[in-house]
């Protein structure tokens, strides 16, 4: 049996983060009650013309430039007809012909090597609206959503793998975060995503017939449903037949892909120009300064935490996942030059207590001097790794600072050697059927006399001091050399 592989493409739906819809005044405020964010033109009626939205094109410019697209000086709209009932008009304005923006490419960390991937296209296009099954029985139809703005981001077919794909989508839904255009939420339909995908002979540079999976819309969802058609299609071929260019779904419960439709060509769409909307004309002068507005972008800012910070791939990646995490480190970092202690704290800590409250970054009560200034006072001895935690969870409780919570707490790490010394022998002078155990060769024992000086003081002895003094006075003891 031939080897084969798989030749993935995307396209990503992003919806916009406009107050407005793309081409009138109604909110787009998710989870409104049904058909309240409506009115005559995202409902479709007779004589109501469309007007956009100044600000879903400049999102739309930014993604292209983040992309590395060319901006196309002069767009047009086009309609898209076919008949659904969550479309009112008949049509979605789309762009066909002269989109946005094409002819990009995107720098992906993928397994262990980085990877570019080619973007065909940007356009704007406005959403359709809902459609809910209930009872097996009964549908409705929910037009909120109609009108919302959103890009769609069309892909080279450059993926041989679903991991590749998954990568691919992780960095452009963060990329999408940091330009501040999207949310990223693919639970409430914010990002989602299609898969083309086809298999061929291995080497070959002939496509071979593709199917679309449609509405992906988790990551999990994406990489699984791949997987199974890679499979199916590859089992087709090995039995002799033939794969039908089709339109498929998801269906998680089963774990598979099934047939929605044959798949539309774009002549099945009748696309020509919107009669109701003029061409969409970019000045230089505009793109420029939209070109000022876009931030360090997340694949540029993992590169040089790697560098800047000496941290692992990976370990930068978790960093970059959203462009308000990797502030907090950076912040954290200029105040207390520990990266691998606070890339470790926020990873761990800060991450776990996050999740318990179901928060996120920005609205952690714990500033990112604040945690520097905790990593600080580890490193210089005022305190104890296992105290540094308990005044964490008051920091996070409370917002307060570490030396103000060690003070009113009296949580200070012992260091007076004298005192040290003294509670080292009183804990030996306590324990001496211990101590002739240590002597006879169980030297384990001396995580149970570093235990008994750690209770004596409340777990604020210096870890490091107590283990030197108790080796010391028991190889005095002993006679022996340690």
């Amino acid at each position: 049996m031939m080897e084969l592989e798989p030749v993935i493409g995307l396209e990503v739906h992003a919806q916009l983060l406009t107050r407005s819809k793309i081409f009138c005044a109604c909110s787009t405020r998710f989870g409104a009650p049904p058909n309240s964010n409506t009115c005559p033109v995202c409902l479709g009626l007779p004589g109501a013309l469309p007007v956009l939205n100044r600000q879903a094109v400049a999102m739309a410019v930014k993604a292209g430039l983040a992309l590395g697209c060319q901006i196309t000086r002069k767009s047009i709209f086009a309609r898209k007809n076919y008949f659904y009932p969550d479309l009112p008009k008949g049509y979605q304005i789309s762009q066909y012909d002269l989109p946005l923006a094409q002819d990009g490419k995107m720098e992906v960390l993928t397994g262990n090597e980085k990877r570019t991937f080619g973007i065909t296209r940007v356009h704007l296009e406005e959403d359709a609206g809902k459609s809910i099954h209930r009872s097996g029985q009964d549908s409705y139809v929910d037009l909120n959503r109609t009108g919302v703005p959103l890009i769609e981001i069309v892909s080279e077919p450059d993926f041989r793998s679903s991991q590749e794909a998954y990568d691919y989508l992780n960095n452009l839904r963060r990329t999408l975060l940091y330009l501040g255009i999207c949310d990223g939420n693919m639970e409430e339909g914010s990002l989602r995503c299609d898969a083309n995908v086809s298999v061929r002979p291995a080497g070959s540079s002939t496509l071979g017939t593709k199917t679309e999976i449609k509405n992906l819309n988790s990551f999990r969802f994406l990489q699984k449903a791949l997987e199974y058609e890679i499979e199916r299609q590859g089992k087709v071929l090995g039995e002799g037949g033939q794969v039908e260019q089709q339109t498929r779904l998801w269906d998680e419960e089963n774990q598979k892909t099934l047939l929605m439709r044959s798949k539309e060509e774009a002549h099945d769409y009748r696309y020509f120009a919107e009669p109701d909307l003029l061409p969409v004309v970019i000045s230089q002068e505009w793109i420029e300064e939209l070109k000022g507005e876009i931030p360090e972008l997340p694949e540029t800012r993992r590169q040089r935490f790697v560098k800047e910070f000496s941290l692992a791939d990976e370990e930068a990646l978790l960093l970059t996942q959203t462009r308000q995490f990797a502030d907090y480190f950076e912040k954290a970092v200029s105040t207390c030059d520990q990266p691998r202690a606070i890339f470790n704290w926020m990873l761990g800590e800060l991450t776990r207590h996050l999740k318990k409250d179901n928060r996120d970054i920005t609205q952690c009560p714990v500033k990112p001097e604040d945690l520097a200034n905790l990593m600080g006072l580890i490193d210089q001895g005022g305190i104890s790794g296992k105290m540094a935690k308990q005044v964490f969870e008051e920091m996070y409780e409370t917002g307060e600072g570490a030396e103000a919570i060690i003070s009113q707490e009296g949580l200070e790490q012992i260091s007076d050697e004298d005192e040290l010394n003294s509670i080292v022998k009183r804990v030996l002078d306590s324990n001496p059927e211990k101590v002739e155990a240590y002597r006879a060769g169980k030297e384990g024992l001396l995580g149970f006399f570093m235990g008994q000086v750690m209770k004596e003081t409340r777990g604020q002895a210096n870890p490091q001091m107590v283990s030197q003094m108790l080796q010391g006075q028991l190889q005095s003891r002993t006679g022996q050399s340690l």
